[in-house]
């Protein structure tokens, strides 16, 4: 079970100048002035035109060609489609905007506001979402970008059954607080940690269940002071996660014993 480590500068929280340009008439900062409000047509996309032509016979084909080894359909799998598909579009509603000044009006489609699926909704949620991190949650220190994988043999497990998707994050997640402390000899020290799960692919061959992690390079102490991690191998954590999720999983009767060892006996998964 493999965990990757990329290095993140520390955050500047003064520099907030990504939320402006550069001015050249007075030297100073100016605001960008707003740009005129263009539909997107979404329905002239590939990616659209794929999902309105055959995502109806695919769901018609699904129970005999694709649950036997896949599991049933999921209903959000429906509903998100069914969502996309009025996204940007007045079809599916919309809001009429006017101005107060000019009394000029157009039309402004509703969103699906749906996750990962739709990618104009997906993009603005990664953008308020990475504001978000950078403005509430993660702390003026160091950080390090982890990802947490699993091996193909237990991915078919875990596109069956969906629930074990939190027992990945909450076992990548206490990896890293053991191997941390061990480091410290401290229990009392925790690092921050943001998980976001990506579940891509499906059908077995290719679904591959994940984590990406953002995790401060140092623990926080009960008074919150930040402690720097004096050095890190990346293999101990990994070898911390294999023993944990394989041990869960046996616990919770997904896996049988005889398995269990023979996984922990693997060099490398």
């Amino acid at each position: 079970m493999p965990v990757r480590l990329q290095t993140i500068a520390p955050i500047s929280y003064a520099d907030e100048t990504y939320l402006c340009a550069v001015g050249a008439h007075s030297g100073g900062i100016v605001a960008e002035s707003p740009s005129q409000y263009r539909p997107r047509h979404p329905e002239c996309s590939a990616f659209y035109q794929l999902f309105e032509t055959h995502f109806d016979s695919y769901v018609r084909a699904y129970e005999e060609r694709f649950e036997p080894h896949s599991g049933p359909l999921r209903p959000v799998v429906v509903s998100s489609v069914e969502e996309f598909l009025s996204c940007g579009r007045v079809q599916g509603g919309f809001a009429r905007i006017r101005c107060p000044k000019c009394h000029e009006e157009h039309l402004l489609a509703f969103s699906c506001r749906t996750r990962n699926f739709c990618p104009s909704c997906q993009a603005k949620r990664a953008i308020l979402f990475g504001e978000k991190l950078i403005s509430e949650i993660l702390a003026p220190v160091p950080h390090g970008h982890w990802t947490f994988s699993i091996p193909r043999s237990l991915r078919g497990l875990f596109e069956k059954d969906r629930s074990l998707l939190g027992l990945l994050s909450r076992t990548a997640y206490e990896a890293v607080r053991l191997s941390f402390q061990s480091l410290w000899n401290r229990k009392d020290v925790r690092p921050g940690c943001v998980i976001s799960l990506q579940p891509f692919g499906s059908y077995g061959a290719n679904f591959n269940p994940h984590c990406h992690a953002i995790i401060s390079d140092g623990v926080f102490t009960p008074q919150g002071q930040f402690l720097r991690l004096p050095s890190l191998d990346a293999s101990v954590v990994a070898q911390v996660f294999r023993r944990l999720l394989l041990k869960s999983l046996h616990q919770a009767e997904r896996l049988s014993e005889t398995f269990m060892n023979n996984l922990l006996s693997w060099v490398s998964c």
